[in-house]
């Protein structure tokens, strides 16, 4: 099997965001493995002018991306219990290229509780744009204290975290990979 790609979606636009310490971080792990290409899909690097599915709506570089990707991971914060609208909008644009396609979830927070909330209410909302949510989700909670300020993880146990969570998707994603090429 050729290698798997797969996509990890920075939830968030605000300049001041701990979220991409997040996605870098899991990038770099995600890296690591021989069968996976990898990138961070940064909402900043996209012309998404309006809401909707509609093709003046979408930005090219984005669909392509979306359409070959394997499988997504979402690194999103938690925003009064929700995601943010740059993320709904990213997820909007490029409805039959999530189709039988994994996602891990992950919440990201100032708090104590990692964005747990933002991992339930995308759950539904990934489900109906035909993803498959792994039950593998992560949790970054009090995210400004988990970093230094150039991005290294100052808790490791993250990192034995992180890897558990990528081999139910990489698993997830060949399952899905070969499904999407075999039964058509």
């Amino acid at each position: 099997m050729d290698k798997l790609n797969i996509a990890i979606i920075e939830g968030t636009t605000r300049p001041k965001r701990q979220s991409i310490k997040v996605a870098n971080f899991l990038k770099e792990i995600l890296s690591s493995y021989d069968d996976v290409e990898t990138f961070v899909v940064d909402p900043t690097q996209f012309n998404l002018p309006f809401d909707g599915n509609d093709p003046e709506n979408k930005d090219p570089k984005y669909t392509e991306i979306t359409a070959k990707a394997d499988a997504f991971i979402i690194v999103s914060p938690e925003y009064n219990h929700g995601y943010p609208g740059s993320l709904k909008r990213l997820l909007d644009s490029e409805l039959k290229n999530y189709i039988h396609k994994p996602v891990n979830l992950v919440g990201v927070s100032d708090g104590p509780w990692g964005g747990v909330r933002v991992i339930e209410a995308l759950t539904p909302v990934v489900r109906d744009l035909g993803m498959i949510a792994t039950y593998a989700d992560l949790q970054f909670p009090k995210v400004p204290e988990l970093f230094e300020e150039n991005g290294k993880i100052i808790d490791e146990k993250f990192i034995e975290r992180a890897h558990k969570s990528f081999k139910e998707l990489i698993w997830m994603a060949k399952v899905m990979k070969w499904g999407r090429e075999n039964m058509k």
